[in-house]
């Protein structure tokens, strides 16, 4: 204690607070600060760790460059860590692997040796941990390294339950890439809680006598590169607001010349949440999803998910002129026109597109990676709103010109109507009656054998056997008898938070 009292702090104030006992190293982290304004950070070290004589200085530029500097701030940001980045967390994760230019990068990880902490998120964290505790939650998190230390340890440590809340989130911290294993904070992993013994330092101290670069360089948060807790790379802010967006995003996202068009529209947060974690069990990531305008929808983009605005695409291209804001049918006029329009873009770019809707879910890939017959061009779902449309002169040809101007006679239609559901007349219905129509060969996919449809009572864990590959239900039946169903047959893998109980790494 004399040390601490007579240590000469020349940056502001110095405020000692002595305990009586050893609060445990939970207890240090999670009482040490509560701010008292957005304008107060928390840069937290441990006994066993040594910050260069330049850590106050990068901190410091960090803070005016990504806090104060409104073209650089991002709410989901949490902090930044000085220690060197080696750990991932997410079982069967990737190697961290950065070339050589990247000094700078955004990791959902928190890091325990030197981090710097950002007001307003550690508020959330905190009224977020005393809600969970009450309720006696635990933050399991499977498929996580740190899930299994809480097992182990319990409540003596801390991360695993920021883990959970930064999952939950979806926020992340900024990270240093300095090359030969340099750091601005280095733990010595002296014996304690963490460590049986004393295992040495981990990294390199980075001083003014080995500084051969600038590490003040702060690069715009927009070029800066963001990864998950696998460390998988993740691309938040996709965003389709008109014709040559759709273009960039749907090339980014195909995979074998194939795209999933997911519809929201009708569809509740949550059902979409849990079909997220889902594409995630199986290795889905070629899909977009689409719907209205909402802050969800910005949410879901900003999480790395590719996402099109159809109120600002439709408004775009023109499309809006042919109905009214007040028309009882908008929100089905729009999905009717997106759909029309997305299929044919995935047609111009030579792409295979699955069209579907967010009230189904899917209990293998199988679907979507199975060979599909060259015969056909097009798959029609017979009372589903799944339609397939396999890339082809002919699929072009006729989606350009029969389809889209008969969607646009359809659509002028429905306007005039009173309001109609969204199982009655949909877009697979339109797009079927055209097809036969025209005499085009299509493909009917047979419901019955392929999938489970949870509006009957007869469901469990056992319907999903003898080949069924798919689960769906009507756009009327209600959240809680959804959410009742498919927990029955183990298909909800969302928490309270709706957030994925696990986390499912995929080697890349």
């Amino acid at each position: 204690m004399e040390f601490v009292d007579a240590f000469e702090w020349r940056f502001g104030e110095k405020l000692v607070h002595y305990r009586t006992g050893n609060a445990g190293l939970q207890a240090q982290w999670l009482e040490a600060w509560w701010p008292s304004s957005d304008n107060e950070f928390a840069f937290v070290v441990e006994d066993d760790l040594e910050v260069s004589p330049l850590y106050y200085k990068f901190l410091r530029s960090l803070i005016v460059n990504y806090y104060y500097n409104a073209s650089n701030y991002s709410p989901y940001i949490f902090g930044a860590s000085l220690q060197r980045p080696r750990f991932v967390p997410g079982k069967h994760g990737n190697k961290i692997k950065l070339d050589n230019k990247t000094q700078l990068f955004l990791y959902q990880l928190v890091g325990t040796w030197g981090q710097l902490l950002f007001p307003k998120p550690w508020k959330e964290f905190r009224l977020w941990y005393d809600i969970h505790k009450a309720k006696g939650i635990k933050p399991y998190l499977e498929g996580m390294v740190t899930t299994g230390w809480y097992k182990k340890m319990g409540e003596r440590i801390w991360t695993p339950w920021f883990i959970k809340f930064i999952h939950s989130r979806g926020y992340f911290n900024i990270y240093t890439n300095f090359l030969r294993e340099r750091a601005l904070s280095v733990s010595h992993r002296d014996a304690g809680v963490n460590y049986g013994k004393t295992a040495g330092p981990d990294s390199q101290l980075l001083d003014e006598s080995s500084l051969d670069f600038n590490f003040l360089e702060m690069q715009p948060l927009i070029n800066l590169k963001w990864y998950d807790f696998c460390f998988k790379e993740v691309l938040p802010g996709r965003v389709v607001t008109s014709d040559a967006e759709l273009g960039t995003v749907l090339s980014g996202v195909q995979n074998q010349k194939t795209i999933i068009v997911v519809s929201l529209f009708g569809v509740s947060e949550s059902v979409t949440r849990n079909l997220l974690c889902h594409f995630e069990r199986l290795n889905i990531w070629n899909y977009i999803f689409m719907g209205p305008e909402s802050d969800f929808l910005l949410d879901l983009s900003r999480r790395g998910h590719p996402v099109i605005n159809a109120d600002k695409f439709l408004n775009s291209v023109g499309a809006h002129k042919s109905m009214r804001s007040q028309d009882s049918n908008a929100e089905l006029i729009k999905e009717i026109l997106m759909k029309a329009y997305v299929i044919k873009k995935c047609l111009d770019y030579r792409y295979n597109s699955w069209m579907v809707d967010g009230n189904m879910l899917f209990a293998s890939s199988e679907m979507f990676l199975e060979s599909i017959d060259p015969t056909f061009d097009f798959y029609v779902g017979k009372s589903l709103e799944l339609i397939y449309v396999r890339s082809s002169s002919f699929a072009e040809k006729f989606w350009a010109g029969d389809v889209m101007s008969k969607v646009a006679v359809m659509v002028d239609s429905l306007t005039r109507k009173v309001s109609i559901s969204r199982d009655g007349m949909n877009f697979v219905y339109i797009a079927a009656n055209l097809l036969d129509q025209k005499g085009v060969r299509i493909k009917r996919v047979d419901e019955t054998s392929l999938s489970v449809n949870i509006d009957t009572n007869n469901v469990n864990q056992s319907s999903l056997g003898g080949g069924k590959k798919m689960i769906f239900w009507s756009s009327e039946l209600g959240l809680d008898l959804i959410q009742k169903r498919l927990q029955e047959m183990g298909m909800w893998i969302v928490d309270s938070d709706s957030s994925c109980i696990a986390v499912v790494c995929h080697r890349s």
